[in-house]
């Protein structure tokens, strides 16, 4: 009976010595941080620049109209997330 107790024991001690020897240090800690999406912009002549004569108030008034341009909005890089490295909290 002794001899079956003390090999039980063994082998729970031999089983459990791994986990032990496992446990590693902490060398760096990371935080998961979200990188947002890039964009590059573009624009698209709508209506050119030009001057009208206006008749306002028994006057001729020369008039400028400045150019109307549309920007579009084009992707370039999609938000992320990274890895940057941090202070360990424990």
């Amino acid at each position: 009976m002794k001899k079956v107790l003390a090999g039980a024991a063994l082998a729970i001690a031999s089983f459990a010595a791994p986990a032990f020897a496992w446990e590693g240090q902490v060398v760096a800690c990371y935080d998961k941080v979200w990188v947002p999406a890039t964009y590059t912009y573009s624009k698209k002549l709508i209506m050119a620049a030009h001057t009208e004569w206006e008749y306002k108030h028994g006057q001729m008034i020369k008039v400028h109209y400045p150019a109307v341009y549309k920007e579009m909005k084009h992707l370039s890089k999609a938000g992320h997330y990274v890895a940057r490295k941090a202070a360990c909290k424990s």
